[in-house]
């Protein structure tokens, strides 16, 4: 039996009758992450020893009849700007290429106090500044899919690393879709719970009224048993909410009847790739059959979203990434004097991704255009939230595509603007802070997965886990198959 193909309640259910240990599922992934890391690049730190020490106290504490959590021993693969003590946090960047994290990230204790063994820290774009994981400074990683594409971004090692069976279940972190498209593109299962849902201590902050952690898995079953685990409110977490978490798992059965799902027209579909257009027609259709009722809406603000992100996103960026001064930690290069060793740590630290979002937000928040753009972008993306929530009185959830096309090719946008739009599907629910989960519905001509995304109102995943639900069922009448 190859342990390292199947899903986490497959493994789960195994180890939990006794028929393999903890030890013998970790050292399954760590063989697969020995034969295929090389050629797919993954991971950037891989933490064998201390997994396989985590996987040992899970199979001492389980003879001895006592266990943390239904998750005690079963593996799980970080992204490399959530922090695990004493493994390195680089962000993918020259600049926190030596900085170990000194505490766990609150997600990372959670997982730890579960008995869960932590495989190692994927690639991603530097600072989750990208749409493919080639603004990596450290290495590349390619779609399992196919090695001439990329697997998306900014998650795309946590993507690249469960699609090749590398890791069952992985942790991203989506600010405009850093989830969502690197599931798209390796077709997996990738959840952007609500802002608020998850605690985000102990993520490093690319936008941090954007920023969410959420989950890549090979299906809606396996997130939402992550996100059961990693939800709840964080009191050293000033954006984490008290709320009441619901059971994620008790929904997964209940079908479509009854269920109000919104199309929306116009510009929302324009430029589709026509494998993607045709499954969300289908896909709409096999809802209807199953008891929902298919709704189509206009939302013309969803035109402005993209260029309100990229004015909200880099300006947070800016200011959040001005703590990277050679000072307090990560990289130092020395100069004559303070200034020159300002300048040269950011100019060697920083690629050139960052250095242009640093740039553009920068200059959003300079005197004479904060009024103009910044201030602006976030009146707009006000009224997109609300136009959200108004939407959402008339629906339950929101079906449409994740991306407009199946993995691009490495070098195939050089053009920044290109690249933005990739997240045009992605960003409104970053925007309005709703929770939005992708679900992979089969190949495209090439052989590349596509799938759709259901949008839901704020902390009503489970509307959204349970039309995901069935759109896996809509995907095996469909063939697909991971």
């Amino acid at each position: 039996m190859k342990l390292h193909t199947l899903e986490a309640w497959s493994l789960r259910d195994l180890i939990r009758d006794g028929s393999v240990t903890s030890t013998d599922i970790v050292e399954s992934f760590l063989d697969q992450i020995r034969a295929r890391d090389a050629e797919i690049g993954a991971y950037i730190t891989v933490c064998g020893e201390q997994a396989l020490e985590a996987a040992k106290h899970s199979d001492e504490r389980r003879r001895e009849g006592r266990t943390l959590s239904d998750w005690d021993g079963i593996p799980a693969a970080i992204k490399d700007n959530i922090s695990v003590k004493g493994v390195a946090n680089t962000c993918g960047s020259h600049m926190l290429a030596q900085y170990h994290a000194p505490y766990d990230a609150h997600v990372v204790s959670l997982l730890k106090q579960a008995g869960m063994p932590i495989l190692g820290k994927t690639n991603m774009d530097e600072f989750a500044m990208g749409s493919s994981t080639e603004f990596s400074a450290l290495k590349t990683t390619r779609n399992p899919w196919d090695r001439q594409k990329v697997p998306g971004g900014s998650s795309g090692g946590s993507a690249a690393a469960v699609a090749s069976h590398q890791a069952p279940w992985a942790l991203g972190s989506d600010t405009g879709g850093s989830v969502r498209e690197p599931a798209a593109f390796c077709g997996l299962v990738g959840i952007k719970p609500t802002y608020g849902r998850v605690s985000r201590r102990g993520l490093v902050a690319f936008a941090s009224s954007l920023d969410q952690i959420g989950m890549l898995t090979h299906s809606v079953r396996d997130g939402a048993a992550l996100l059961q685990l990693l939800a709840g409110h964080d009191e050293l977490d000033s954006t984490s909410v008290r709320r009441e978490v619901p059971s994620y798992e008790s929904v997964l059965g209940a079908g479509a009847s009854g269920l109000r799902v919104g199309l929306l027209g116009g510009a929302s579909q324009q430029g589709l790739q026509p494998e993607i257009h045709e499954a969300l027609e289908q896909a709409a259709c096999f809802l209807a059959d199953q008891g929902a009722e298919i709704q189509e809406h206009a939302f013309p603000l969803l035109d402005k979203a993209i260029e309100t992100y990229y004015l909200v996103a880099t300006a947070e960026a800016s200011s959040n990434l001005a703590r990277y001064d050679g000072v307090r930690y990560g990289l130092r290069v020395e100069g004559s004097d303070t200034g020159e060793m300002f300048r040269r740590t950011r100019s060697e630290g920083f690629g050139p991704e960052v250095k242009r979002r640093i740039m553009l937000g920068t200059y959003a928040l300079s005197a004479g255009y904060y009024e103009a753009y910044y201030r602006k972008a976030q009146q707009v993306r006000t009224m997109i939230r609300d136009g959200f929530l108004e939407l959402f009185e008339k629906v339950d959830v929101l079906l449409g595509p994740t991306t407009a096309a199946s993995a691009f090719g490495f070098g195939e946008k050089p053009d920044p603007l290109q690249m933005y739009l990739t997240d045009i599907y992605t960003v409104p629910a970053n925007l309005a802070g709703l929770p939005a989960i992708h679900v992979p519905v089969g190949l495209d001509h090439g052989g590349l997965p596509i799938g759709l995304q259901i949008t839901a109102s704020p902390f009503a995943e489970t509307n959204a886990l349970r039309s995901a639900a069935v759109l896996e069922t809509f995907a095996r009448n469909r063939g697909w198959n991971r």
